[in-house]
């Protein structure tokens, strides 16, 4: 078992943490059943957010009189303070408790700091002086913010992309809160599905002693890979390191995380799913992505109005109209039963 301590905040967990965003898609009963094994494993750390639809729901019904047990971690993405203080509120109502262990800014496009006019983080001071809230966090996609949150000495934690995809500058972002006493929580340790082998995941952030990576759970599976690394953590090995080595030959440049940030789409594309759908459809079993339904999303890229509403909001500065347009020519080519 190794664990890891977030910067100043004291918490200490499991290098295993949970995810709860996919939680959103499956029934309230299988949710609670796999959060609550997750626990009796070993895993007391449980991110979610107000945006996750009825994740926070279930993660309430789930550990409803034993929440001094485990740490919960939230997000609000209010740009107003009554905005914060009303999704505090419901979340608090959601999680069935009277208090947040890590409350979060959810990828705001600037760092709230005092006296920005916005109010936000006052709020989140003034809740936190009333014990509705125990340490302050901020998530986001971009290096400029989460420097600036660094910089700041306002956040206990910062929640950011992070995996063996990852360039020099993010290894630099992670030693920088390391120096700053700031816990690093990594999100997208999988690529948003794109690594499909969670043990050169791991061994590669295993390297990083002041990182807590949280595994997106969906299904029971995927949770059993993860709690097998609780008792056999897996190790760095010539075998491991090849797996990186080729994965960043194949997907280091521009392309799309499946972050979300672009969405909506005013022409109903479902721009974080189509607009890496060739590198899916290489790195997981094909068949699901070449279905009427999935060949329907992608048709869908005909009607793409270039409004560059995506391309403003992606988060990596991508050309997601032209990914878009790459494709689903590439898509095309393979129904057509070309070689890829």
């Amino acid at each position: 078992m190794v664990n890891v301590t977030l910067g100043s905040t004291g918490i200490t967990v499991e290098k295993n943490a949970f995810g709860a965003l996919p939680i959103q898609r499956i029934s309230r009963q299988e949710a609670v059943r796999l959060l609550r094994k997750a626990y009796d494993h070993g895993v007391t750390f449980y991110d979610t957010a107000r945006f996750y639809t009825d994740s926070e729901e279930k993660l309430g019904e789930a550990f409803f009189g034993m929440r001094e047990k485990i740490y919960i971690a939230t997000k609000t993405g209010a740009v107003t303070a009554e905005g914060f203080w009303k999704d505090l509120e419901t979340s608090l109502n959601n999680l069935k408790t009277d208090y947040i262990d890590l409350y979060q800014f959810h990828n705001p496009a600037f760092c709230p700091k005092p006296g920005d006019g916005t109010g936000l983080y006052e709020a989140m001071l003034e809740a936190k002086q009333k014990g509705m809230i125990r340490h302050i966090g901020i998530t986001n996609h971009r290096l400029n913010v989460a420097h600036e949150a660094v910089e700041s000495g306002l956040y206990e934690t910062l929640q950011f992309p992070f995996c063996y995809l990852a360039t020099e500058k993010d290894i630099e972002l992670v030693g920088r809160c390391k120096e700053a006493g700031m816990g690093f929580i990594a999100m997208k340790a999988l690529s948003g599905g794109l690594i499909t082998n969670s043990a050169a995941a791991y061994a590669f952030l295993a390297r990083y002693d002041n990182v807590l990576p949280i595994w997106g759970v969906q299904r029971e599976s995927e949770l059993d890979e993860f709690l097998s690394y609780i008792e056999n953590p897996p190790e760095m090995n010539e075998e491991l390191a090849k797996v990186i080595e080729e994965d960043r030959k194949e997907l280091l440049g521009d392309f799309c995380r499946g972050c979300g940030y672009c969405m909506p789409c005013p022409a109903g594309i479902e721009i974080n799913n189509c607009a890496r759908m060739s590198l899916l459809i290489r790195r997981s079993p094909s068949a699901a992505q070449l279905t009427p339904q999935a060949q329907a999303k992608m048709k869908k890229i005909e009607g793409c109005l270039h409004c560059n509403q995506c391309k403003s909001k992606c988060p990596y500065g991508l050309d997601t109209p032209a990914l878009l347009e790459k494709n689903y020519k590439d898509y095309c080519e393979i129904l057509a039963g070309k070689e890829y």
